[in-house]
């Protein structure tokens, strides 16, 4: 997915605010989903985000801002705990794929259709998202999941969290994924 967003990005040449690819959105609601069972609390009290890259390996779900109702949910579940519902989570589409033959069922229209609400509502929501990063979290010429605020330009602006040297090599190791993918562009963008 990061790679089609870069391959859109440069293949289109239109602005990066409005290229934006959706597969954080969909990794952060499964996040959620398994916190929120964890937790057997409503997922809508929980509070998560997916960075990096959209793939098994490469996303990288950040179990120590995840929140419930505010408070860290580091207070109601144990190390353990929270490292399942991190590689549950990052296995969440091929869990799927293995049940039902494909992932791209209800999920990604939901996050699409999540994205697509918060730019012609202008309602400037904070979702992770592949974009175009130009020097954001040490990366520069790559599409990949981060912070953003969405509203009625698309991608309105990247927002740069404090990650800790563990989520930050985490994330330059995602970015290489990433750009290893990408290398397979380069024929078709020549």
């Amino acid at each position: 997915m990061d790679t089609m967003t870069y391959l859109a990005l440069k293949a289109t040449g239109l602005p990066k605010n409005r290229i934006i690819g959706m597969g954080g959105a969909l990794d952060s609601s499964r996040f959620r989903y398994y916190l929120s069972k964890a937790l057997d609390v409503p997922s809508n009290d929980v509070s998560a985000m997916v960075i990096g890259g959209h793939g098994d390996t490469t996303m990288i779900p950040l179990t120590r801002l995840a929140s419930y109702n505010g408070i860290p949910v580091s207070e109601f579940l144990s190390a353990e705990a929270l490292a399942k519902v991190a590689a549950d989570t990052m296995v969440g589409g091929a869990t799927l794929t293995g049940l039902l033959g494909t992932s791209a069922w209800y999920a990604p229209g939901a996050s699409v259709a999540y994205l697509v609400d918060s730019i012609l509502n202008d309602q400037k929501k904070m979702i992770a998202c592949s974009v175009f990063l130009e020097g954001e979290y040490g990366q520069s010429d790559i599409c990949i999941g981060v912070p953003c605020i969405i509203g009625k330009n698309g991608l309105e602006s990247i927002v740069d969290i404090n990650l800790n040297d563990e989520e930050k090599a985490l994330f330059a190791k995602s970015a290489d994924a990433v750009r290893n993918m990408n290398a397979d562009l380069k024929s078709v963008l020549s």
